[in-house]
């Protein structure tokens, strides 16, 4: 059994974490990954209103009396988004867990304080690391270069990352990015991590309800076949590297290219739509993570859990009887 901060202050079984995922983020999947012992969110913004955000998380305590949370990203959007109304539905709701993304929380921080909510933040970067804990967050969950969706611009892998932020900041750290086996557990929580966030593997799960087609591509990929795009507009996305992907990288390679140029091949309803439920691969850019490199099957919520703390627990073994035997007599 391994128990870390994460584990205790959550309350879930094991330090295994999933994160919000557009797209993906729906009750039935997050119940599973609760069940099975870790701690998945909801993606608040799949729901149009409060009323429809409080009726998935009610879906969700409908299928499973574990913890579980609910992702609120803080971006700019052309259209409107209802966050303080998201906030109050999460309160109102009775959710003790937050994850929030894109900008610092800090005016959403003082009604979750108040309300007894932890607040998780993902950031991709030391400096925003220490700047979320000025704030008030509780965790910080740090993205390594190779995660899906948003790596920041620093081009920092997780490596690296991960220990420079544990140097820094005096809260518990999730790791992101590259995270998907056993192997993975144990290198985060040597290099100073409380656990570990995983996307893409989660994907690869009989219960998340993508086409089946992305979770077999997830599988056939190799850590090689994710594309990176909006480096000229300093909005870097790791997607999965496909014909669509290819030809933004390609328009992209002109620095006088904007938005504009490619917002028709970028849309993220077209990677909703054709890609993840219709099931054409190139259909659309949909987001991936190098970790699909490590990702070779597609196992129940329940079967993955188990399998990679197993893994996670034998490494570890492994580990301490390798240096015990290297101790002089």
């Amino acid at each position: 059994m391994i128990r870390t901060r994460i584990t205790e202050m959550f309350g879930v079984e094991t330090p295994l974490v999933m994160g919000g995922m557009t797209g993906v983020g729906y009750a039935p999947l997050v119940a599973a990954v609760a069940n099975a012992g870790a701690l998945g969110f909801i993606t608040a913004h799949h729901s149009q209103t409060a009323e429809e955000l409080h009726k998935e998380i009610q879906r969700c305590r409908d299928l499973t009396d574990k913890p579980f949370g609910v992702n609120l990203t803080l971006l700019p959007s052309l259209n409107p988004i209802p966050y303080d109304e998201y906030r109050e539905a999460i309160i109102e709701s009775g959710i003790k867990i937050v994850e929030t993304a894109g900008r610092a929380p800090v005016d959403h921080l003082p009604a979750f304080k108040a309300a007894g909510v932890k607040v998780i933040h993902k950031c991709t970067s030391v400096r925003h690391s220490v700047s979320a804990v000025r704030h008030g967050v509780d965790v910080i969950s740090i993205d390594g270069f190779e995660c899906a969706g948003h790596p920041g611009e620093d081009d920092i892998g997780l490596i690296v990352l991960l220990p420079a932020t544990a140097d820094a900041v005096d809260v518990p750290i999730i790791a992101s990015g590259g995270m998907a086996d056993g192997r993975s557990l144990a290198a985060a929580l040597a290099l100073g991590a409380d656990g570990v966030n995983m996307g893409t593997r989660f994907m690869a799960t009989q219960e998340c309800a993508i086409h089946e087609n992305v979770k077999r591509k997830i599988v056939e990929n190799t850590e090689r076949d994710t594309l990176l795009t909006n480096r000229t507009l300093r909005n870097t996305s790791r997607v999965a590297r496909n014909a669509i992907s290819e030809e933004v990288a390609k328009i992209q390679q002109d620095p006088t290219k904007t938005i504009d140029d490619v917002r028709h091949l970028v849309a993220g309803v077209r990677g909703r739509t054709n890609v993840l439920g219709a099931g054409d691969t190139d259909g659309g850019i949909w987001t991936v993570g190098q970790s699909q490199g490590l990702i070779h099957d597609i196992p129940t919520c329940k079967e993955l859990v188990a399998n990679i703390m197993r893994q996670a627990e034998q490494v570890l073994e492994r580990d301490a009887r390798r240096m015990a035997s290297k101790v002089p007599a």
